[in-house]
């Protein structure tokens, strides 16, 4: 079959808008498509910095730990800055991030508990330590729990004991905080609440019967330098 000059000539026309069109349809194709693209990454919540940083320092916590939802976490990151600071790294950050946590999750003054803790360790926060003997046995770990202490005082904090436990530096710290919550609730000032965690309850008793007064050495230092610590603090920011 013979096709005319004129025919061909039409039928390239044809094609030729047709070609016109869908390319002028693809490209408008293409443009709705980032549009919308545009618009949903816009309509695209961001994630906040500060979200991102809070998960990445909860990862430093003990597993399982939950953060409770009224604590002021910038607060907890400044304290466990200075305290490594002040410690010349010895009391490692995620400690003082779980210390801060747990002070004010139990409203306790987080510089003292730090002040014991170095106390406690005569100024090493060495996880390991095992006291001295004592007619009562020794006191063991970061906090110097001795094995008829530790176990209700765990029990308190809702944690699970066992003796090796007192050796980690995260459960020593919820113990110690857990208990000194408890001192202070029973005896209402730091005097009596530390030289009852130095002494024990009834050795409390027996140093107030002989001196007149529950501020023994350990209760001043570690109120003093607690006091001091805070100015320390406060001058870091």
């Amino acid at each position: 079959m013979k096709i005319s000059f004129l025919t061909m000539l039409t039928v390239t026309a044809v094609m030729g808008a047709l070609s016109l069109v869908l390319g002028n349809g693809y490209m408008e194709t293409q443009k709705e498509i980032e549009r919308l693209e545009v618009a949903k990454a816009e309509e695209r919540p961001e994630i906040d910095p500060y979200v991102l940083e809070l998960d990445e320092h909860i990862d430093k916590l003990p597993d399982g730990y939950i953060v409770s939802g009224n604590v002021n976490f910038q607060e907890a990151k400044v304290l466990a800055d200075a305290l490594y600071e002040e410690s010349d790294g010895n009391f490692k950050y995620d400690w003082g991030l779980l210390l801060s946590l747990e002070a004010q999750k139990r409203d306790i003054d987080p510089h003292v508990v730090y002040e014991l803790l170095r106390v406690e360790t005569g100024d090493t926060f060495d996880p390991s330590l095992v006291g001295p003997e004592t007619r009562y046995g020794h006191a063991y770990g970061m906090a110097q729990f001795m094995k008829n202490t530790g176990p209700w005082v765990a029990e308190m904090a809702e944690l699970p004991y066992k003796h090796e436990y007192l050796f980690d530096p995260h459960y020593a710290i919820q113990l110690s905080v857990t208990y000194l919550e408890y001192l202070y609730g029973e005896y209402g000032d730091w005097d009596h609440a530390l030289t009852a965690y130095h002494r024990g309850m009834g050795g409390l008793n027996q140093y107030i019967r002989e001196n007149g007064h529950a501020r023994s050495w350990y209760a001043e230092e570690i109120q003093e330098k607690a006091e001091a610590l805070v100015t320390f603090v406060d001058d870091q920011n």
